[in-house]
């Protein structure tokens, strides 16, 4: 049968599969280990893996995994496979988003050729609609974005149709609902979380680790504790400027070939900033991290 690994701990792979037409057997998880031959040939099965499995115990649920099917991408921070996209969530208000926080995100995800849809939530909180604002923002730096309230289920049927038929990772600060709208998200799904909690309440594994939740045919979100680090180790200062791209337009105006646009005598994203065509929030937080990436090099 072929299935995806949604978790992996202690030399175990919770294999989700089944349900394929023609055969009795429903869609549900198996523990699986897999064949030694994956270690000789150095391929390790990560999260999001695309597999074949045979089924050693039906009802236990009990299989081994036979073969990886070809990966469609692989990201390394954290390890896995199949991620086709990244929904970063941060909150209208309380607490007022950190843009520079989402920045640092959006460079991440950037890193890793991931697209992006941004999310802003607690709609329901947002008195002053500053939600589309924000919106507009990303949304002219060519990122997809949306508000929505977990609370009151404003734009979850939006969001949810932006998820179908993708595994998407999902990334955020404390306190802006993620937990939340990740349940939102997967109310009534194929399969609840707990199918995978009884499994690993066998051992004493407390650390956490990635792990995919089934929404729906080919569609999982990927729960996982890789984003929460914001330190950007292996960019350059003079590689940043190309994770803004509302600079491109205007850099043709700037005097200099590789203008840091942070002091030159003449530079057309400066100018552009001035007269409102890019966002000064935006512009102001590439100085940060600008001389961050700048101070940490010299101190190196």
């Amino acid at each position: 049968m072929r299935g995806k690994i949604v978790k992996g701990i202690a030399g175990f792979y919770y294999v989700y599969g089944g349900g394929e037409e023609g055969r009795d057997l429903p869609a549900r998880l198996y523990e699986c280990k897999a064949k030694g031959i994956f270690r000789k040939d150095h391929k390790k099965p990560l999260v999001g893996d695309d597999v074949e499995f045979q089924v050693l115990d039906q009802e236990e649920g009990v299989g081994n995994i036979i073969e990886l099917l070809p990966r469609r991408s692989e990201l390394l921070r954290p390890a896995v496979a199949n991620v086709d996209q990244a929904l970063v969530i941060f909150s209208i208000v309380r607490p007022d988003p950190g843009f520079n926080l989402l920045d640092r995100f959006l460079i991440r995800m950037g890193q890793q050729d991931l697209p992006v849809v941004i999310c802003f939530n607690k709609k329901d909180l947002d008195e002053k609609g500053d939600g589309e604002r924000y919106c507009a923002i990303y949304r002219a730096c060519g990122y997809r974005t949306l508000t929505v309230s977990a609370r009151e289920g404003y734009g979850i049927e939006e969001l949810k149709g932006l998820l179908q038929g993708r595994t998407t990772t999902v990334a955020g600060p404390s306190g802006v609902g993620k937990s939340s709208l990740v349940n939102c998200l997967q109310s009534g799904t194929v399969m609840e979380t707990g199918q995978i909690s009884e499994k690993i309440a066998r051992g004493k594994h407390t650390t956490r680790h990635s792990e995919l939740i089934a929404m729906g045919e080919d569609t999982y979100i990927l729960d996982t504790p890789g984003f929460s680090s914001l330190e950007l180790p292996d960019l350059e200062k003079e590689e940043l400027a190309g994770f803004y791209p509302e600079f491109a337009a205007y850099e043709r105006y700037c005097r200099f070939g590789g203008c840091a646009h942070i002091a030159e005598p003449v530079c057309g994203v400066r100018d552009a900033v001035e007269e409102g065509e890019v966002n000064k929030v935006r512009y102001d937080n590439y100085r940060l991290l600008y001389r961050e990436l700048r101070d940490r090099k010299r101190y190196v």
